[in-house]
Parts: structure tokens; sequence; C-alpha cells
């Protein structure tokens, strides 16, 4: 049962890996020379300096070593505004899968790497006042990636 959970996993983020190389576009990424520490620390600083609060920090890495996998520093960061939950929930019911926004922070040797999925991959011509929301989204998620690039140097 647990080498076929293991085997399903695998299999699941190879699919990811895959689908993630052939949309590279829908994904923003940086790296930063900042230790894990140092990184996920300054990145809760600066979400909070942009405007936004940072809702939740989820640990993927408990999980993934307690099923047998060897895994470095790897957390998931949520964050928003109240308005802005209210004001997608009230008004884009489809985009609430994807509130509030994440950044994936992870240790690879000396550097930490981010990544997230570009606001403005979920746009959609029929909803073009959700459009303008999330083109802020993405300015907003560049600025923060910026300030995260520009910290190791």
């Amino acid at each position: 049962m647990k080498n076929n959970l293991v085997t399903k996993f695998l299999l699941s983020v190879c699919l990811l890996l895959v689908m993630a190389s052939s949309h590279a576009d829908n994904l923003m990424m940086v790296r930063t020379t900042q230790s894990f520490p140092e990184a996920m620390s300054f990145l809760q600083e600066t979400i909070r300096k942009v405007g936004y609060t940072v809702s939740r920090v989820q640990r993927i890495d408990i999980g993934l070593t307690s099923s047998g996998f060897a895994t470095d520093k790897y957390r998931v960061v949520f964050f928003s505004t109240a308005k802005d939950i209210e004001m997608v929930s009230k008004k884009y019911p489809h985009l609430i899968p994807y509130i509030p926004w994440k950044i994936s922070i992870f240790a690879e040797e000396q550097d930490t790497l981010l990544v997230t999925a570009n606001p403005m991959s979920f746009a959609n011509e029929k909803f073009p006042e959700a459009n303008k929301y999330l083109s802020r989204m993405k300015k907003d998620t560049e600025k923060i990636l910026d300030i995260m690039r520009k910290s190791g140097d």
C-alpha cells in the first residue's frame, strides 16, 4: 500500500514537472542567496510591507519526510487581504480556489528558491474586472519576488 502511494505521488510530481515545463510562462520564480531561515523571515516581512497579510505558513517537508522522501526545508506561504478575499468571494467566485495567494519557498543547497503561479494565468476574457484584480496581483507578486531576488545581492 505504501509503495503504491509513493508510486502515485512520484507519478504526480513527474506530471506536474512536465506540465510546468510546458507552461513555464505561468510560473514566477526567483532565487536568493539568503539561507532558508533568513529568506523565510524576509519573505513574510516583504509580503507585509507590500500591503498583504500572511494568513498561514504550511510545512510541506514534514509530510514528504514522513512518506520516506529526503527533502530539505520546504514551505508554502499564504497571503492576501481581508478586502480582497471578500471582494473575490462576492464578485469572482471562480477565483475562490486560488485565494489566498501562495508562494512556495524551499532550500536548494546554499540558495533558496521561491515559486508561485502567475496570477494572470487565471485571467478570463469573460471577467475583465477580475483581470484587473489579477493584473494587480501579478504586479504585487513581481514586486515581492524582485525584492527577494535582490535581497541576496
